[in-house]
């Protein structure tokens, strides 16, 4: 293979390329996390602890390849400056890989258990991870370009699963390896079953990651027009980007509260409750099924309603799972801890598949076009802090409860006897769970800041959620053992502990105001007074100020008449028998509510436009009649017929430039020349 031709991005890329590409970063990440299922989480925790580890060493573990996330910061400069993603990460990958094979050889050269041992896997860790960070960077930019926006979320819930599918496979055939490994052999030689495993998938499953990552193509990366910014400002956008910046403040608490105690589950489970590795891993297959059910609920609630609000419901339920724990001990392993622990992994499970999903694409979602390198590696470099020191805390705080004990105990006595019943008992691990968990909630508060483009409320996904997942409980209802699942109320969410996460009103909810609200009206005759009062019924108090109202009127107008359009699919109409009353009726009831007039204009021809698109209504026919509208309702609202027509002009123009260029010759055709030149009068305005 030519490597010039390998390491060279592409201008432009086919439909066929495309599909290549996103094919060989699926069996990419099919090789990848396959091999994780192997030398990852539980596994790698087990291999730690044959080598000697103490808790605190397994959270510096568990905390290395996050804390070197930091290097992303100087390899942002590198990927601007060369544009050469592909021939930063795939080098840098190979020599990630290629670190596995001295990991898995310490038995051979150093006494275990020792320190020695554990101090040499966390050296080669480190390295390890200081490619992880180079190739996480300019990964990130790298896919995020490949991947078109419109299908993020059904792409990655899909290589998600087949992926999880493999490391659930992989994980649990290398459990009962070790597990056989273990009853064959003297136990000073059980640490080499580990070796053999870690030995297997680094050369069957890592390096066949590099060989996939070298067949995906590289788009070509978009140059910002104008002078190139110096590294301190391309660090420093998206720090000064408010929405964005709240968003890294997610995600770096929520890094740090959720890793306080996930690393330490399989060492809790393995010393606490004396579980086999086969029974740790099982465990975690049974996460992994859920999960991998879950992406395809997940992936399209995600598509059609934001990555926000799945985030939020998932990262709630995860919450509820880590306090959940706290529960398996009372204060030694009891009749229902496996039961138990099933059900917490099914659940972890489902919480897993949201977030995950929703982690890799809000930062997609957010980051500006042509600045996706700096503003992800901001968002992979908060939540990989934040994981960082989760770890290492955690350790500590594991090391300090280890021997203390909370006990309240209920106790009643009488003359023949004497009754004690254990209400509380927290020790070691107990207090790291519920120290999670209450951190875990504050960090909710700082994503309901965050905002989203077409968010939805809680109600609506919950909704969603509720009709997905009949088709799923009626599969699981048949296997046993799990019929449970069908009678779990998932409405229970709205009841989760936490804050509102999508706060004012949503695109979605004005978008349904606007057609509910038209259905309403055309069921009689008068059709625009009806509707102007539907459509202020729907709108009243629903945002909170005037000033809400103002700030965002375009918005607002254009989600309205967006949605009102789409009464075409239920009910028969004209052109101009839905346009103009639509049209009329949302620059009237919202100028009404305090949207500046031009501003209402604007946006309800920006909807109608939309609208028209998506119904299959000829733009040419809908952008006339939005302009007559204009003529007729100007002087109602206190604007001359030239600047109204102007900036309904304007509004269809810049809706059709967001559809493409088709749209954009069939609206500018329909549009007079005089008409066009109205555009100044009405910036002068």
């Amino acid at each position: 293979m030519n490597l010039f031709r390998l390491f060279t991005p592409k201008p432009t890329l086919s439909e066929q390329e495309t599909a290549h590409g996103l094919k060989m970063m699926t069996r990419e990440g099919i090789a990848s996390m396959g091999f994780g299922g192997i030398a990852g989480g539980g596994f790698l925790a087990a291999f730690a602890l044959a080598l000697g580890a103490n808790n605190l060493q397994i959270g510096i573990l568990a905390a290395i390849p996050f804390i070197m996330q930091s290097l992303q910061i100087p390899t942002i400069l590198l990927v601007e400056r060369l544009k050469r993603r592909k021939l930063i990460a795939l080098p840098c990958w190979f020599l990630a890989q290629l670190l596995w094979f001295p990991m898995a050889l310490i038995p051979f050269f150093i006494e275990t258990p020792s320190a020695g041992a554990i101090s040499m896997l966390l050296g080669l860790m480190a390295v390890r991870s200081i490619f992880g960070a180079v190739v996480s960077c300019s990964w990130s930019s790298w896919v995020r370009d490949l991947v078109p926006q419109q299908i993020l979320g059904r792409y990655y819930s899909r290589r998600l699963a087949l992926a999880t599918v493999v490391a659930a496979v992989l994980g649990l055939t290398a459990a009962f390896f070790i597990d056989y490994w273990r009853g064959q052999v003297p136990s000073e030689n059980v640490v080499f079953g580990y070796t053999y495993a870690i030995l297997f998938g680094a050369f069957f499953l890592g390096l066949a990651s590099v060989v996939f990552m070298s067949r995906m193509p590289e788009p070509l990366m978009q140059t910002p027009l104008g002078p190139q910014p110096s590294l301190r400002e391309t660090i420093m956008a998206p720090l000064r980007n408010n929405n964005f910046r709240r968003m890294m403040m997610f995600l770096l608490s929520w890094g740090f509260a959720s890793n306080l105690a996930v690393p330490f589950f399989a060492v809790y489970m393995l010393q606490r409750l004396g579980l086999s590795l086969l029974t740790v891993i099982a465990l975690s297959v049974v996460s992994q099924l859920f999960t991998i059910m879950f992406l395809r609920v997940w992936g399209p609630i995600t598509d059609r309603y934001g990555s926000k609000v799945v985030l939020s419901l998932c990262a709630s339920l995860y919450l509820l799972v880590i306090l959940g724990w706290t529960f398996t001990t009372m204060p030694e392993r009891h009749f229902f801890t496996i039961p138990l622990l099933v059900i917490l992994h099914i659940f972890a499970g489902i919480a897993a598949a949201g977030v995950t999903l929703t982690v890799g694409t809000i930062g997609m979602k957010l980051s500006p076009q042509g600045q996706a390198t700096s503003f992800l590696a901001g968002s992979s470099l908060a939540i990989n802090l934040g994981a960082g020191i989760g770890p290492l805390v955690g350790g500590v705080l594991a090391d300090f409860f280890n021997a203390r004990n909370l006990a309240l105990d209920f106790t009643w006595a009488d003359p023949t006897r004497t009754i004690e019943l254990g209400v509380i008992n927290l020790i070691g691990f107990d207090f790291l769970f519920i120290i999670a968990f209450i951190v875990g909630l504050v960090t909710l508060s700082v994503l309901a800041s965050v905002r989203e483009e077409g968010e939805v409320t809680r109600e609506v996904a919950l909704g969603e959620l509720a009709s997905q997942t009949r088709t799923f409980s009626q599969a699981v209802s048949s296997v046993p053992g799990l019929g449970f699942v069908t009678m779990f109320p998932f409405t229970y969410l709205r009841r989760i502990p936490g804050v509102d996460v999508a706060t004012g009103v949503t695109a979605y909810e004005l978008a349904n105001i606007g057609k509910t609200a038209t259905v309403t009206a055309v069921r009689g005759r008068r059709l625009t007074k009806k509707l102007a009062k539907a459509l202020e019924s729907g709108l009243k108090g629903i945002w909170k100020t005037r000033e809400e109202v103002k700030e965002h009127g375009i918005e607002i107008t254009r989600q309205v008449a967006r949605g009102a359009m789409h009464v075409v699919n239920e009910k028969p109409l004209a052109v101009e028998e839905l346009v103009g009353p639509v049209t009329s009726s949302v620059v009237k009831v919202s100028s009404r509510a305090g949207v500046n007039p031009l501003n209402a204009i604007l946006g309800a021809s920006q909807g109608i436009i939309q609208g028209a698109a998506e119904t299959g209504i000829d733009l040419g026919e809908a952008t006339l009649q939005t302009i007559l509208v204009a003529r007729e309702v100007a002087a109602q609202i206190g604007l001359s017929e030239d600047v109204a027509v102007a900036k309904a002009a304007e509004g269809a123009l810049q809706a059709a430039e967001a559809i493409g260029p088709e749209a954009v010759a069939e609206v500018a055709e329909s549009l007079p020349d005089e008409i066009l030149t109205l555009g100044d009068k009405g910036d002068k305005q």
